[in-house]
C-alpha cells in the first residue's frame, strides 16, 4: 500500500470524511470514494477519482487538487480496476456479446448479395460431398472461402 504522506504517481488513496480540495478562498469535500495519484509538486497532489465509495470503478473524468497537508486525511486504497464481482463481469460480457452479433450482422445485411454468396459457399463446400463429385479438397476450400467472405462482411459492419 502506498504511503499516503509521499504518494507516487498511480498510487490509490480513499478519501476519508474531512478530505478537502485545495481551493483559493474556499476548500470543498471530495465526493467520497477512490482516487488514482496524476500528478504531484511541492504543495498539491492532483488526484483523479476511479472508484466510487464502494471501491467500484468509475469513469467521472473529475480531476482535483489537494494539499499535501491534507493526506493525512485519506487511507491507501486498492486499484478498483478488475475488482468487479463475477456475476457482473459474466453480464458485462453477455451483453457485449450480443451487441458484438448484433454489429456483426448488420454488416451482414448492408451487403445481402455478397452475404447470400458467402454463405452458399459455406453450405455448398460443407454439404457439397452429398452431391457433388469433386475432389475433397476443392469442397474444403470451397468452404474455407465461403466462412472467410462471411466474417469479411460481418466485420466491415
Amino acid at each position: 500500500m502506498p504511503d499516503v504522506t509521499d504518494p507516487a504517481v498511480y498510487d490509490h488513496l480513499r478519501a476519508a470524511d474531512g478530505a478537502a480540495t485545495a481551493g483559493t478562498d474556499i476548500d470543498a469535500a471530495l465526493v467520497p470514494g477512490v482516487y488514482r495519484v496524476v500528478g504531484l509538486d511541492e504543495r498539491t497532489v492532483t488526484l483523479l477519482r476511479v472508484g466510487d465509495a464502494d471501491g467500484y470503478r468509475v469513469n467521472t473524468g473529475e480531476v482535483t487538487a489537494v494539499e499535501r497537508d491534507s493526506l493525512a486525511a485519506f487511507d491507501p486504497a486498492d486499484s478498483p480496476d478488475g475488482n468487479r464481482p463475477l456475476g457482473e463481469k459474466l453480464r458485462r460480457a453477455a451483453g457485449t456479446l450480443g451487441w458484438n452479433v448484433r454489429a456483426f450482422v448488420a454488416g451482414l445485411v448492408a451487403r445481402p448479395l455478397l452475404a447470400a454468396l458467402a454463405v452458399a459457399l459455406v453450405v455448398v463446400g460443407h454439404q457439397g460431398h452429398r452431391v457433388l463429385s469433386v475432389p475433397e479438397s476443392w469442397l474444403t476450400a470451397v468452404y474455407f472461402l465461403g466462412v472467410l467472405g462471411v466474417v469479411y462482411l460481418g466485420a466491415r459492419g
